[in-house]
């Protein structure tokens, strides 16, 4: 890979991991709810997961898709269930000191890194990746690809769990908290708009 084409990887690589969509939106929620250090396996599962997934798409499951197109249609179909269904718990989260029977927890590891595999914008950053900066599929170019995206993906979801622990400060009565978790779920909808549009 030449060096401009590295410099474009990374420069997608920042942009597609910074900006918000449903891991990040998550983590900030996450952030706010149950600050930093207990998020940290969410947000590894984040970063580790994608790449995981990043690399099986480079070496398989796109093509899959270009076999059987009906099968990326119902994943996003079933993409788009699961995170409403995100939302819902989002909306709905008891506060931390919350005297009701469940107060929720942040995702773990295994479920953000298995999240990956039903968010539309994962599946798009990791089609676009590889067709776009893989389009040979060599071992090489994908392991290039996917060691880019675990560099440059992990500090930018870090700065969403960061803005989310930073705005505990603001949320220190419940009814804040529950209008911060009633917008970040609506967030998470809309962020939906791109997959179903």
């Amino acid at each position: 890979m030449n060096f401009e084409l590295l410099t474009a990887l990374m420069a997608f690589a920042f942009v597609s991991s910074i900006t918000p969509g449903p891991n990040n939106l998550m983590l900030m929620s996450s952030g706010a709810n149950f600050g930093f250090q207990r998020t940290i396996p969410h947000m590894l599962g984040v970063g580790i997961g994608f790449v995981f997934m990043l690399v099986l798409v480079g070496i398989g499951l796109m093509q899959i898709f270009d076999r059987f197109p009906l099968s990326y249609d119902l994943l996003k179909v079933f993409s788009v269930i699961y995170l409403l269904y995100l939302a819902f718990k989002i909306a709905t989260a008891a506060p931390p000191e919350s005297k009701q029977v469940s107060t929720g927890t942040p995702l773990s590891f295994i479920q953000a890194a298995s999240f990956q595999w039903v968010n539309p914008k994962a599946w798009t950053m990791a089609l676009t990746a590889i067709s776009v900066y893989s389009p040979t599929r060599s071992f090489e170019s994908i392991a290039i690809v996917g060691i880019v995206f675990g560099l440059i993906n992990l500090p930018s979801v870090s700065v969403w769990t960061i803005l989310g622990q930073q705005l505990r400060r603001l949320l220190t009565s419940h009814v804040r908290l529950r209008a911060f978790n009633i917008v970040m779920a609506t967030l998470l909808v809309a962020s939906l708009y791109p997959a179903v549009s």
